[in-house]
């Protein structure tokens, strides 16, 4: 066997061992809406395909429109140019591309410009739901639209000149699955061509997700003997995965099948170089697939087929262990490996704590891999020690006096033995005590340390750089900072008090002096000071350096102000009409600060590099003079004077970004007394533009910023609380604004949002008015301009909107919660620029929020909204065609206290569990899967159920549920079936009054058990997990 078959037998080995811990994999072609921050694409998700299908894989070689041509006479553009044509098919594409060019390198790997890079990065981008991302999107186009595929062949000339500049990947087995059998359509023999881009992956371990294949049911396996994949890691958005995209066009032949569990299904793929060109070349020369690629083939073309064949033989065997076992129980692996048993947990005992024990935490104190446990006891000042045995019974219940009322315990390494120490702030005493690991699993006497009055908690840091862990305390009201530094041998320092100025408001630590030691800055508000504590590095600090920064700092900024890789500090005073800047001598000291005269009354800064030299400048806008001051620095540590631009009255907010796309930084600043907002345009020298004055409504309140008229060019709108009008302002591309255009809403509108309602490309606006109880919506015409607004009357109260797509057709939808009337309002939008009338939905009382998620994993959006005051929760299901079903208000018994969700039947569908206090019943409510929910059904468990946790005690995959019951000292078993439905409950006695449980491996044999602490008892309890 040659060194490609030897790879080839190692790689599937390392991932068919990665698969032991598979729960679900990949899919290629279920509908899926996940957020913007999973990676779908290596499962080639369908979310361009508005019903299940898998056409695009079974089908490629019928109807499809044949080689992809014509992208390649595209001129090579930057990505924001390539991808104009674009922005009416991508929902907020303006927002995607920037952020791809700013994660990407001024220096990309691979002889990449930064635009080829980021076009690749924005490949590889997910969209926020509900909306369809770019690689989605394109490909989609590709299998079933090729007519409106020119949109695309700005973006692909540079997207395929990028990935063809890439290395050609040598030949080697990529992965990818689909939650079908689709053996049917993949004989042996039978070419096979994938038009899409596929991304593809090398490891299976990426296939580990919640989301993909899933342990039941029908799955197939592609493997695939890829010859051109290109490895796009360096560029692509998710940085960790090991991706290979395919190209469009990657034509293939089936090469055999393999069925190693009753549902799974593994199909080998071999690409081959196809007899005509299926992808055109984006550029005269550049090569689809490696130079001398045919000779190699013939070469070596006995060699990779008995690699892959032996490899696959190999991981099928591990598969259908593995996956085969996880759908069907009664597998021999299943039924020898570990035993699945109906009551998993013994009774130990239980064992003294302190008096009201209010927390539990478990760890290895004694360094041996047998689980402890430390429990605070509020009323007896003292903590309790449990020491694990490895075999589920606990010795020697060591009790450590700490002070008055212990209300947190930390631990950590306090002397870098390996051991975890204890340190323990108590709120009435003043005090930290501190009890350290003597490594033979006892503590040592705590020692205890005078801090300030009335310490709240303890932070552990390493001030003098030792390697040690010291202790810092702030201390609220007696305006000091305690130090206590660790000696490295158990002990601690006495407590060092450094006094600050009065009423800290705020405290940072940092490395000021850039000698890796942490210091301290301390804001003192009421005595107009900064404190500046550094650390010297032999575990003391100096006194604390007090800096005046004028009356009543209001804002503060820091960077390194000159160059010299030293945090620095600018605070704006608004009293003190200046702004002090503090810079760090990297010696230890702060200069003196220096002042800078702004304006009067400064309100706000922001620090940016505005002239493009790589030195932090300073805005500041001055609430009472009308004027924004620049400060332009120098790079050394000082500042230039200022220059102000005038701008319209009481200036209360400064913002900077790119306003007008020609990559220079802008400011806009809004004017309370004076109906308006300021633009100042950034000449990338330092200097700005004289300032346009736009006139909005009365009393602006608000302000967005987004593309309304799909140019790439930014706009603004303006919600004016007192004349109940919003303001639009279209951008001309040039930096400046059309004039203003004023829009009459509803009564008191108090915030807006911006998405495309109609699915046109075309930002629109929606404004709740809590007064009218309206929201207005204005609908953009794609030139710059909005319809007259059309007030939807919802609920009584609307105080916040949501929007998502209800019905799948890619239009975006709302929803609002109206809180006076207990309702949720429901717009669906029809795609034409108009909404149908709102549907409120009565829920239960006092609803304060509403989620949408997909409930039915039907690609439909639905809402739940959990009422308190009702014990209820109500779920409305989308249909999918813009409607909803009637509300379903399901009874969650009286006074639910403790809520958990998780997937109990194993279908990819979230499911709800609630404990309800008054009924003695836990409601579990589940996903049925086509569309609805099943009624809660109630589990009785014990009295006055408090608190619940879900696991798998049992070990057969199948989520349980475990309850504490305060007043007749149980807890509450329920096995899961895996159906989603759950056994009768099984009682085990604890302490009286559990009230919280915590679960672990405690014996250290690889099974969960459980510990309950009980309030009244004064206990903590054992289970341990008794399946053999």
């Amino acid at each position: 066997m040659d060194d490609h078959a030897s790879i080839s037998l190692t790689k599937i080995a390392r991932m068919t061992d990665q698969l032991q811990n598979i729960d679900e994999e990949e899919t290629i072609t279920v509908t899926v809406n996940d957020s913007v921050e999973n990676n779908l694409r290596v499962v080639d998700v369908t979310v361009d395909e508005p019903t299940v299908t898998s056409a695009h894989i079974i089908n490629n070689n019928n109807g499809n429109s044949g080689p992809i041509i014509g992208y390649a006479q595209a001129p090579l553009l930057p990505l924001v140019k390539a991808c104009a044509p674009l922005t009416h098919i991508l929902h907020d594409l303006s927002f995607y591309v920037q952020m791809a060019l700013n994660e990407t390198p001024e220096e990309p790997p691979d002889g990449l410009t930064i635009d080829e890079s980021a076009a690749i990065r924005l490949y590889s981008m997910e969209w926020k739901r509900p909306h369809r991302s770019l690689y989605s999107m394109l490909n989609y186009t590709i299998n079933n639209d090729r007519q409106n595929l020119p949109y695309y062949f700005k973006y692909m000339k540079l997207f395929l000149t990028g990935l063809v500049k890439l290395p050609c990947h040598p030949p080697l087995t990529v992965w990818r699955g689909v939650t079908k059998d689709l053996s049917a359509h993949f004989p042996p023999g039978v070419p096979v061509t994938w038009w899409g881009f596929s991304s593809c992956t090398t490891s299976l371990t990426v296939l580990n997700n919640n989301l993909y294949l899933g342990n039941s049911g029908d799955r197939t396996l592609f493997s695939v003997e890829a010859i051109n994949g290109r490895a796009i890691r360096a560029h692509s958005h998710y940085i960790t995965e090991e991706e290979i995209l395919l190209l469009p066009g990657t034509h293939m032949i089936v090469k055999s099948q393999l069925n190693p569990a009753p549902d799974l299904h593994i199909i080998h793929l071999k690409q081959i170089i196809p007899d005509e060109v299926l992808l055109e070349p984006p550029f005269k020369g550049a090569h689809i697939y490696q130079e001398n690629q045919r000779q190699w083939y013939r070469t070596k073309r006995f060699v990779i087929p008995l690699a892959l064949l032996i490899a696959l033989i190999i991981a099928a065997i591990v598969l259908g262990s593995v996956l085969g076992t996880r759908a069907n129980k009664t597998s021999i692996i299943n039924s020898t490996s570990v035993s699945v048993c109906d009551k998993p947990f013994e009774y130990k005992g239980s064992y003294d704590t302190g008096n009201y024990p209010v927390s539990t935490t478990l760890g290895y104190f004694t360094n041996d891999k047998k689980l402890d446990a430390v429990v605070a006891n509020s009323d007896d000042n003292y903590i309790t020690l449990m020491l694990g045995n490895g075999d589920g019974t606990f010795i020697f219940p060591g009790k450590y006096v700490v002070g008055m009322s212990p209300t947190s315990v930390t631990t950590a390494d306090f002397n870098v033995d390996g051991k975890l120490d204890l340190a323990v702030a108590h709120g009435d005493d003043n005090t930290i005590s501190v009890l350290l690991n003597n490594g033979d699993g006892f503590f040592q006497t705590p020692t205890f340390y005078t801090v300030g009055r009335s310490p709240q908690s303890v932070i552990a840091y390493d001030f003098n750089n030792d390697g040690r862990l010291d202790l810092a305390v702030a201390n609220y009201f007696d305006d000091a900072v305690c130090i206590l530094l660790g000696n490295g041998d158990g002990t601690f320092q006495t407590s060092t008090f450094y006094w600050v100025g009065n009423v800290p408001i705020s405290v940072i630590s940092d490395d000021f002096n850039n000698d890796n030691k942490k210091d301290l800055a301390v804001a003192n508000y009421k005595n107009n000071t900064i404190s500046i504590l550094l650390g010297n590095g032999d575990g003391t600090f100096q006194s604390q350096k007090l800096y005046v920064v004028g009356d009543s700092p209001r804002s503060v900024a820091s960077g390194d102000f000159n160059n010299d890789k030293k945090v620095d500090l600018a605070v704006a005073t608004f009293t003190g009409n200046t702004i002090s800047v503090l810079l760090g001598n990297g010696d230890g000291t702060f200069q003196a600060p220096t002042y800078y005269v702004v304006g009067s009354a400064p309100s706000a800064l922001v620090a940016y590099d505005f002239n493009n030299d790589k030195n932090i400048d300073i805005a500041v806008a001055n609430w009472n003079d009308e004027s924004v001051s620049v400060l332009l620095g120098n790079g050394d540590g000082t500042f230039q004077t200022h220059v102000d631009y005038m701008i319209g009255r009481t200036p209360g907010s400064i913002i900077s970004t790119d306003f007008n796309n020609d990559q220079q930084l802008d400011l806009a600043v809004t004017n309370y007394y004076n109906n308006s907002i300021h633009v100042l345009f950034g000449k990338g020298d330092g200097t700005f533009q004289d300032q346009t004055y736009y006139m909005v409504g009365m009393y602006p309140t608000s302000l967005i910023s987004g593309d309304f008229n799909n140019d790439t060019k930014i706009d603004l709108a303006v919600t004016n609380y007192n004349d109940s009008t919003v303001s639009v302002l279209v951008g001309n591309g040039n930096g400046m604004f059309l004039s203003t255009t004023n829009y009459t809403v509803g009564v008191g509108p108090q915030s807006v949002i911006s998405a495309d309602f109609n699915n046109d490309g075309k930002l629109d606006v929606a404004v709740g008015n809590y007064h009218s109880n309206t929201i207005s919506l204005l609908l953009g015409n794609g030139d710059g301009s909005f319809q007259s607004p059309m007030n939807i009357g919802v609920g009584q109260g609307p105080q916040s909107v949501l929007s998502a797509d209800f019905n799948n057709d890619n239009k975006t939808d709302l929803t609002v919660t109206n809180q006076i009337d207990n309702t949720t309002s429901v717009l669906l939008g029809n795609g034409d620029g108009t909404f149908q009338s709102p549907l409120n939905f009565i829920v239960g009382g006092g609803p304060q929020s509403v989620i949408s998620s997909d409930f039915n994993n039907d690609g439909n959006v639905d809402l739940a909204v959990v009422n308190y005051y009702s014990n209820t929760i109500s779920v409305l299901l989308g249909n999918g065609d813009g409607s909803f079903r009637n509300p379903m208000n399901i009874g969650v018994g009286h006074g639910p206290r403790s809520v958990i969700s998780a997937d109990f039947n194993n279908d990819n569908k979230q499911d709800l569990a609630v404990t309800n206090f008054f009924e003695n019943t836990i409601s579990v409510l589940f996903g049925s899967g086509n569309g609805s929910f099943l009624a809660a059904r109630n589990y009785r468990v014990g009295s006055r159920p408090v608190f619940l946790i879900s696991n798998d005690f049992n070990n057969d995959n199948k989520k349980d549920l475990l309850v504490a019951n305060y007043n007749d000292g149980t807890v509450s078993l329920l096995l899961g079936y895996g159906n989603g439905t759950f056994q009768n409950s099984i009682k085990y006695a604890v302490g009286k009054g559990p009230s919280s449980i915590a679960s672990g491996d405690i014996n250290n044999d690889s099974k969960l058990d459980v510990v309950v602490t009980s309030k009244v008892s004064v206990d903590m309890s054992v289970l341990l997990n008794g399946c053999n």
